[in-house]
Protein backbone atom coordinates (compact mmCIF):
# COMPACT_ATOMS: atom_id res chain seq x y z
CA UNK A 1 0.00 0.00 0.00
CA UNK A 2 1.28 3.21 -1.01
CA UNK A 3 1.60 6.46 1.32
CA UNK A 4 -1.52 8.42 0.03
CA UNK A 5 -3.54 4.70 0.97
CA UNK A 6 -4.04 3.70 -2.40
CA UNK A 7 -2.91 0.26 -4.18
CA UNK A 8 0.24 0.36 -6.13
CA UNK A 9 1.32 -2.24 -8.20
CA UNK A 10 3.79 -2.54 -11.80
CA UNK A 11 1.67 -4.75 -14.06
CA UNK A 12 4.82 -6.71 -14.92
CA UNK A 13 5.52 -7.44 -11.55
CA UNK A 14 2.25 -8.94 -10.82
CA UNK A 15 -1.08 -7.41 -9.17
CA UNK A 16 -0.80 -9.24 -5.94
CA UNK A 17 -4.55 -9.80 -5.65
CA UNK A 18 -6.94 -12.68 -6.21
CA UNK A 19 -7.63 -11.47 -9.49
CA UNK A 20 -6.39 -9.32 -11.82
CA UNK A 21 -8.80 -5.76 -11.28
CA UNK A 22 -7.89 -4.12 -15.21
CA UNK A 23 -11.22 -5.67 -16.61
CA UNK A 24 -13.68 -4.29 -13.55
CA UNK A 25 -11.68 -1.17 -13.46
CA UNK A 26 -12.13 -1.07 -17.36
CA UNK A 27 -15.97 -2.11 -17.15
CA UNK A 28 -18.85 -2.71 -17.22
CA UNK A 29 -18.02 -3.33 -20.96
CA UNK A 30 -20.26 -4.67 -23.84
CA UNK A 31 -19.82 -8.47 -24.97
CA UNK A 32 -18.46 -8.56 -28.65
CA UNK A 33 -20.60 -11.73 -29.52
CA UNK A 34 -18.97 -12.23 -33.14
CA UNK A 35 -20.36 -15.08 -35.66
CA UNK A 36 -18.22 -15.57 -38.72
CA UNK A 37 -17.68 -18.29 -41.36
CA UNK A 38 -14.13 -19.91 -42.52
CA UNK A 39 -13.81 -20.30 -46.33
CA UNK A 40 -15.77 -23.45 -46.59
CA UNK A 41 -18.52 -22.09 -45.31
CA UNK A 42 -18.56 -23.44 -41.41
CA UNK A 43 -19.91 -20.83 -38.91
CA UNK A 44 -18.16 -20.00 -35.28
CA UNK A 45 -19.87 -17.69 -32.71
CA UNK A 46 -18.04 -16.45 -29.85
CA UNK A 47 -18.33 -13.79 -27.33
CA UNK A 48 -15.70 -11.28 -26.55
CA UNK A 49 -15.23 -8.91 -23.20
CA UNK A 50 -12.87 -6.82 -24.97
CA UNK A 51 -15.18 -5.15 -27.48
CA UNK A 52 -16.06 -1.48 -28.37
CA UNK A 53 -17.03 1.04 -30.91
CA UNK A 54 -13.92 3.07 -32.11
CA UNK A 55 -15.54 5.71 -34.69
CA UNK A 56 -18.72 6.88 -36.03
CA UNK A 57 -17.88 7.81 -39.67
CA UNK A 58 -17.75 5.16 -41.39
CA UNK A 59 -18.83 3.14 -38.23
CA UNK A 60 -15.62 1.32 -36.81
CA UNK A 61 -16.64 -1.44 -33.96
CA UNK A 62 -13.44 -3.91 -33.07
CA UNK A 63 -12.81 -6.90 -30.55
CA UNK A 64 -9.26 -8.34 -29.31
CA UNK A 65 -8.49 -11.76 -29.16
CA UNK A 66 -6.12 -13.23 -27.03
CA UNK A 67 -4.73 -16.00 -29.24
CA UNK A 68 -4.88 -17.23 -32.70
CA UNK A 69 -8.46 -18.02 -32.29
CA UNK A 70 -11.28 -19.31 -34.91
CA UNK A 71 -13.03 -16.25 -35.17
CA UNK A 72 -9.95 -14.14 -36.27
CA UNK A 73 -8.53 -16.96 -38.35
CA UNK A 74 -12.54 -16.69 -39.89
CA UNK A 75 -12.48 -13.18 -40.59
CA UNK A 76 -9.01 -12.75 -41.99
CA UNK A 77 -9.81 -15.75 -44.39
CA UNK A 78 -12.95 -14.09 -45.26
CA UNK A 79 -12.66 -10.41 -44.84
CA UNK A 80 -16.56 -10.44 -42.46
CA UNK A 81 -18.25 -10.85 -39.47
CA UNK A 82 -21.29 -9.90 -37.90
CA UNK A 83 -21.51 -8.62 -34.00
CA UNK A 84 -24.89 -9.42 -32.07
CA UNK A 85 -26.18 -7.76 -29.18
CA UNK A 86 -25.93 -9.50 -25.79
CA UNK A 87 -29.23 -8.85 -23.93
CA UNK A 88 -30.20 -10.18 -20.25
CA UNK A 89 -32.80 -12.91 -21.87
CA UNK A 90 -29.73 -14.34 -24.65
CA UNK A 91 -26.59 -14.51 -21.60
CA UNK A 92 -26.76 -17.90 -20.73
CA UNK A 93 -26.93 -18.97 -24.38
CA UNK A 94 -24.28 -16.12 -25.11
CA UNK A 95 -22.59 -17.97 -22.38
CA UNK A 96 -22.35 -21.06 -23.52
CA UNK A 97 -21.11 -20.15 -26.77
CA UNK A 98 -17.55 -19.11 -24.53
CA UNK A 99 -17.45 -23.21 -24.03
CA UNK A 100 -13.88 -24.36 -25.65
CA UNK A 101 -15.66 -27.03 -28.25
CA UNK A 102 -14.50 -29.05 -30.36
CA UNK A 103 -12.82 -27.24 -33.68
CA UNK A 104 -15.54 -27.45 -36.50
CA UNK A 105 -18.82 -27.54 -34.06
CA UNK A 106 -21.27 -25.28 -34.46
CA UNK A 107 -22.14 -22.75 -31.65
CA UNK A 108 -25.11 -21.55 -33.22
CA UNK A 109 -26.60 -25.47 -32.72
CA UNK A 110 -24.95 -26.04 -29.36
CA UNK A 111 -26.56 -22.84 -27.63
CA UNK A 112 -29.92 -23.25 -29.41
CA UNK A 113 -30.08 -20.26 -31.80
CA UNK A 114 -31.05 -19.46 -34.89
CA UNK A 115 -28.80 -18.37 -37.86
CA UNK A 116 -29.89 -15.91 -40.15
CA UNK A 117 -28.26 -14.65 -43.62
CA UNK A 118 -26.90 -11.76 -43.42
CA UNK A 119 -27.82 -8.84 -46.60
CA UNK A 120 -24.54 -8.31 -47.31
CA UNK A 121 -22.00 -10.60 -45.91
CA UNK A 122 -21.93 -13.76 -45.53
CA UNK A 123 -21.62 -14.29 -41.93
CA UNK A 124 -24.74 -15.14 -40.18
CA UNK A 125 -26.12 -13.23 -37.72
CA UNK A 126 -28.28 -14.58 -34.68
CA UNK A 127 -32.30 -14.00 -35.53
CA UNK A 128 -32.63 -13.95 -31.18
CA UNK A 129 -30.68 -11.03 -31.21
CA UNK A 130 -32.57 -7.76 -31.63
CA UNK A 131 -29.61 -5.59 -33.10
CA UNK A 132 -26.87 -6.98 -35.33
CA UNK A 133 -23.87 -5.25 -37.15
CA UNK A 134 -22.93 -6.68 -40.56
CA UNK A 135 -18.93 -5.80 -41.17
CA UNK A 136 -16.58 -5.95 -43.47
CA UNK A 137 -12.97 -6.39 -41.88
CA UNK A 138 -11.01 -3.26 -41.88
CA UNK A 139 -7.71 -3.94 -39.78
CA UNK A 140 -6.29 -7.39 -38.10
CA UNK A 141 -3.50 -5.65 -36.35
CA UNK A 142 -0.87 -7.65 -33.99
CA UNK A 143 -0.82 -5.92 -30.39
CA UNK A 144 2.85 -4.75 -29.01
CA UNK A 145 4.35 -3.97 -26.07
CA UNK A 146 5.81 -1.11 -25.26
CA UNK A 147 9.60 -2.01 -26.06
CA UNK A 148 8.28 -3.60 -29.13
CA UNK A 149 7.85 -6.75 -28.24
CA UNK A 150 4.93 -8.92 -30.27
CA UNK A 151 2.11 -10.26 -28.11
CA UNK A 152 0.05 -13.17 -29.10
CA UNK A 153 -2.97 -10.67 -29.05
CA UNK A 154 -4.84 -9.39 -32.23
CA UNK A 155 -7.07 -5.92 -32.37
CA UNK A 156 -10.05 -6.63 -35.35
CA UNK A 157 -11.26 -3.77 -36.67
CA UNK A 158 -14.71 -3.89 -38.94
CA UNK A 159 -16.42 -1.34 -40.79
CA UNK A 160 -20.30 -1.68 -39.79
CA UNK A 161 -21.87 -1.85 -43.45
CA UNK A 162 -25.27 -3.27 -42.19
CA UNK A 163 -27.61 -2.50 -38.72
CA UNK A 164 -31.00 -4.20 -37.90
CA UNK A 165 -32.45 -2.76 -35.01
CA UNK A 166 -35.83 -4.23 -33.96
CA UNK A 167 -38.23 -1.38 -34.64
CA UNK A 168 -39.34 -1.28 -30.95
CA UNK A 169 -36.39 -0.49 -29.50
CA UNK A 170 -36.35 2.82 -31.43
CA UNK A 171 -38.86 5.90 -29.33
CA UNK A 172 -41.65 7.41 -31.49
CA UNK A 173 -38.81 10.24 -32.55
CA UNK A 174 -36.39 7.40 -33.68
CA UNK A 175 -34.15 7.47 -30.77
CA UNK A 176 -32.46 3.75 -29.56
CA UNK A 177 -33.50 3.15 -26.37
CA UNK A 178 -30.77 1.39 -24.54
CA UNK A 179 -32.14 0.36 -21.45
CA UNK A 180 -34.89 -1.29 -23.55
CA UNK A 181 -33.01 -3.61 -25.38
CA UNK A 182 -31.56 -4.79 -22.02
CA UNK A 183 -27.70 -5.23 -22.72
CA UNK A 184 -25.41 -7.12 -21.25
CA UNK A 185 -22.18 -5.97 -20.06
CA UNK A 186 -19.10 -7.81 -18.80
CA UNK A 187 -17.48 -6.86 -15.18
CA UNK A 188 -14.29 -8.52 -13.60
CA UNK A 189 -13.91 -11.44 -12.07
CA UNK A 190 -14.46 -14.73 -13.42
CA UNK A 191 -18.33 -14.21 -13.74
CA UNK A 192 -18.90 -10.62 -13.36
CA UNK A 193 -21.93 -9.23 -15.53
CA UNK A 194 -24.13 -5.94 -15.00
CA UNK A 195 -26.89 -4.94 -17.09
CA UNK A 196 -28.67 -1.20 -17.08
CA UNK A 197 -32.02 0.39 -16.35
CA UNK A 198 -33.25 4.01 -17.06
CA UNK A 199 -33.26 4.30 -12.89
CA UNK A 200 -29.46 4.71 -13.26
CA UNK A 201 -29.59 6.85 -16.71
CA UNK A 202 -28.49 11.07 -16.04
CA UNK A 203 -28.03 13.60 -18.85
CA UNK A 204 -25.21 16.02 -19.30
CA UNK A 205 -25.06 18.09 -22.22
CA UNK A 206 -21.79 19.29 -23.75
CA UNK A 207 -20.73 23.02 -23.09
CA UNK A 208 -20.74 25.72 -25.02
CA UNK A 209 -17.83 28.57 -25.13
Amino acid sequence: MSADNRYFYEPSKGHGLPHNPLNAIIGPRPIGWIASRNAQGQRNLAPYSFFNCFNYDPPIIGFASTGWKDSVANIVETGEFVWNLTTRSLAEQMNQTSAALPHGTDEFEFAGLTPIAGNIVKADRIAQSPVSFECKLSQCIQLTAANGDKIDSWLVLGEVVAVHIEKHLLSAEGIYQTALAEPVLRAGGPSAYYGISDQLRFDLHRPTV
